[in-house]
């Protein structure tokens, strides 16, 4: 096989190659004949179907698929023979001379030289649960369960108000008639601080003005940057009403036989593998900063920079679709915004595969089983959810990569210079 190199950039080459005919052709044949002797088509005995209607038949997608399979294996055996670490997708098009032969642009892993994790200074969080903890996890599951009951005191925080609001911004008034009616829990930041703040104390009807001055960037032009006079009426006040924990509560949450020693073992499990995810999070975040800070002057691929920032801004709008937002005009360049932090991010993956291909590590198969039980363990029907990720190749990569990530992770951590740092559950679970 011959391919030739050209160099476009710092980190951009053009390989251009062309696929060797006959071993395609013999390729094609080949499966051809496989395909001839178990084939069904009407009309016709197995094993007796002429050549021209297996061709005709089936020849198009044989060709089609000898011609990927051989594609990717002349650009594999491209790349041994230059030599080339390649970071992302490569970019695939027919040359010139016709179908067999094609142009590669890829761009290169940066040389990172030797990494040295031993220089890197890494704080490792650690927390532990207490039964405090499972006591205020108790407390927000009944919380979710409670029910409201009419006060006639005045609302204070944990109330829930029905009110009704109108707004008086120099001659404009909104809205132009009438109330705007809802409902708040006093004290959970659902209004701007000043108008919350003012319901306290506010009983079943009674009814009162604020004088409210918003922020410049609030998200109402007609009263951003204004002082507003905002008039609000105590429709209704309501208390909490927490449900106890009885034997009816805790089989709600699927324990059988509502015992509560096992309520409580099963939330305990259930913040553990909350811990222990925030914990590798923070991991995440510090040898990440710290391969930064150390590697912040080496180039980053510019095509893969550009297909991360691209791919942090559809997160970003899928975020804003999901909250009932809409996201307006997306403009041609918005992408350039994340360009940054894209940047540090495909720094971090970068030096992690170099990593682990330096030093030889290889994915766990213990650890991917666990990971995997674990994920499986917050479904209904964990068995159910394995064998998902056992049936489909994708969802079984993405695992692999993210077990694997972690692997390297810990490992970069275990041999960098690493102080403790002892958290309270609440502190560590707060990203």
């Amino acid at each position: 096989m011959q391919a030739s190199i050209e160099s476009t950039g710092n980190l951009e080459r053009r390989l251009t190659f062309s696929l060797p005919e006959d071993r395609l052709q013999t390729h094609i044949s080949g499966r051809l004949g496989e395909i001839a002797r178990t084939a069904r088509i009407k009309g016709f005995r197995p094993g007796k179907i002429p050549a021209k209607v297996i061709e005709q038949r089936f020849g198009q997608q044989v060709r089609s698929e000898a011609v990927d399979g051989l594609l990717r294996e002349t650009f594999d055996a491209a790349l041994r023979e230059h030599e080339l670490r390649i970071a992302g997708t490569p970019r695939i098009d027919k040359g010139e001379e016709g179908e067999f032969s094609f142009v590669a642009t890829v761009e290169l892993i940066p040389d990172f030289g030797d990494v040295d994790v031993s220089k890197l200074t890494v704080v490792r969080h650690t927390a532990d649960i207490s039964d405090a903890d499972i006591d205020q996890m108790i407390t927000n599951l009944r919380e979710q369960r409670r029910s409201w009951s009419p006060v006639t005191r005045g609302a204070q925080e944990g109330d829930l108000v029905a009110l009704e609001t109108f707004s008086q911004a120099g001659d404009e008034r909104l809205p132009a008639e009438g109330s705007e009616k809802g409902s708040v829990i006093v004290g959970q930041g659902m209004m701007f601080e000043q108008i919350e703040q003012g319901l306290v104390g506010m009983t079943k009807g009674e009814e009162k003005t604020l004088d409210v001055e918003f922020p410049a960037d609030w998200r109402v032009p007609a009263l951003a940057g204004k002082q507003v006079k905002v008039t609000v009426k105590a429709v209704d006040v309501s208390a909490p009403v927490l449900p106890d924990v009885d034997e009816d509560f805790i089989k709600s949450f699927g324990v059988k036989g509502g015992d509560e020693e096992q309520f409580r073992k099963d939330i305990r499990a259930n913040l553990e593998r909350e811990l222990k995810g925030a914990l590798m999070n923070r991991l995440r975040r510090e040898v990440g900063e710290q391969l930064i800070a150390a590697y912040a002057s080496v180039e980053m691929p510019p095509r893969l920079v550009e297909n991360e920032a691209r791919a942090m801004l559809g997160q970003q709008i899928e975020q804003i679709r999901r909250s009932g937002r809409n996201p307006g005009e997306i403009p041609a360049d918005a992408h350039e915004g994340f360009k940054d932090a894209a940047a540090k991010r495909v720094l971090v993956g970068l030096l992690v595969g170099e990593v682990a291909r330096k030093n030889d590590l290889r994915l766990d198969p213990k650890r991917l089983n666990e990971t995997m039980r674990l994920i499986a363990s917050t479904y209904e029907e964990p068995e159910q959810v394995i064998e998902m990720y056992r049936n489909d190749p994708q969802l079984m990569s993405g695992l692999q990569n993210r077990v694997m990530e972690e692997q390297v992770i810990d490992w970069i951590a275990e041999r960098a210079q690493h102080t403790e740092e002892q958290l309270s559950f609440q502190d560590a679970i707060r990203q």
